[in-house]
């Protein structure tokens, strides 16, 4: 019967271990916030205008840091928030030496405000000239 006893409050005391531990993982757990109108701000490169860096988002009193990440080949003109499909590049402009191509808005990140399209242009590629076969090495003789 004592064995018994000593069993149970084993039983008990482990149970109430792993509430404590759960509890405290969900206390520590970010975005665990009532907060339903959450403003978000433009992620912000730690140095240069790309790689690792951290956007700011705010609601009521709390504010909260997200670490975020800005390729860096990303558009400047439009954000790297504003994610678009775009069309095939058009055929090159002989006046500009650039083609062009446009976007249409498919998804917009953290509240960020973008365009419902977007027009990109880059230069025109110069013809590359075939290269002349290389001649086969003789041979030691």
């Amino acid at each position: 019967m004592q064995l018994r006893g000593i069993i149970f409050i084993l039983l008990l005391a482990l149970i109430a271990i792993s509430s404590a531990a759960r509890n405290k993982k969900e206390k520590g757990k970010k975005g665990a916030s009532d907060c339903a109108e959450w403003q978000w701000g433009p992620c912000t490169p730690n140095s240069k205008d790309c790689g690792v860096g951290f956007r700011e988002g705010t609601c009521k009193e709390e504010t909260v840091r997200l670490k975020c990440k800005i390729p860096c080949n990303w558009k400047k003109e439009f954000g790297a928030d504003c994610k678009y499909k775009f069309e095939s590049w058009g055929g090159c402009d002989a006046a500009t030496g650039m083609k062009a191509r446009s976007g249409t808005l498919k998804k917009s990140l953290y509240n960020a405000e973008c365009q419902e399209t977007i027009q990109v242009t880059k230069p025109c590629s110069p013809k590359t000239k075939s290269k002349p076969k290389a001649k086969k090495g003789k041979g030691k003789e």
